[in-house]
């Protein structure tokens, strides 16, 4: 099991969405990945809890979590075969240790955590709550948008990730992103 929580080294830049639900990281992911003409690696969890709903219309419990981990690793380390410029992140094992400690009162699974933390991304994109609410089968903290933002953001400063925030319109989100991600691939180029 540990060996499919562990990220696969890659050459290029990898970015993470990052951020409570509902506040544009798929829509940005695609936008980036179209921008730079590469790849995204979409979020394992929302396929595999909506065909939990809607075989079983259960939610999410504790025991999902390592295989929503172990999926979404399998995805961002087969991705990441495929670009040598920038791998853009819709999630990462960070973004799933805090809905895990947010939601089954403040726990998370040993492994998932140490992963969480060894696992290794150039940026965070943090993405604020002034996108419109949209709901879905999984969504289910709309009152809780800001306290949710403030539980992300602590989670980035308390572990020391380097971190943008993403605020205003899809156009504003994608030039500030686009910008910094000019920046680390011209690092990377460099070190190249």
């Amino acid at each position: 099991m540990e060996k499919t929580l562990k990220q696969k080294p890659a050459n290029c830049v990898k970015v993470v969405l990052f951020g409570p639900e509902s506040t544009g990281k798929t829509t940005l992911s695609k936008q980036l990945a179209r921008y730079y003409n590469s790849v995204w690696v979409p979020e394992y969890a929302r396929e595999y809890l909506q065909n939990k709903w809607n075989d079983h219309r259960k939610t999410c419990e504790p025991q999902d979590l390592l295989p929503i981990a172990k999926g979404q690793m399998r995805l961002e380390n087969e991705l990441a075969k495929k670009t040598d410029s920038v791998l853009i992140c819709d999630t990462d094992l960070l973004e799933t240790k805090v809905y895990s400690e947010a939601y089954y009162s403040g726990t998370c699974d040993p492994l998932l955590e140490k992963y969480a933390l060894e696992n290794n991304y150039d940026l965070y994109f943090l993405t604020y709550i002034d996108t419109p609410w949209e709901a879905d089968d999984l969504r289910d903290k709309p009152e809780e948008r800001e306290a949710m933002f403030k539980v992300f953001e602590d989670a980035l400063i308390k572990y020391n990730k380097p971190y943008v925030l993403l605020k205003g319109d899809k156009k504003t989100r994608l030039e500030t992103a686009t910008r910094q991600i000019d920046l680390l691939i011209a690092k990377f180029n460099d070190a190249v």
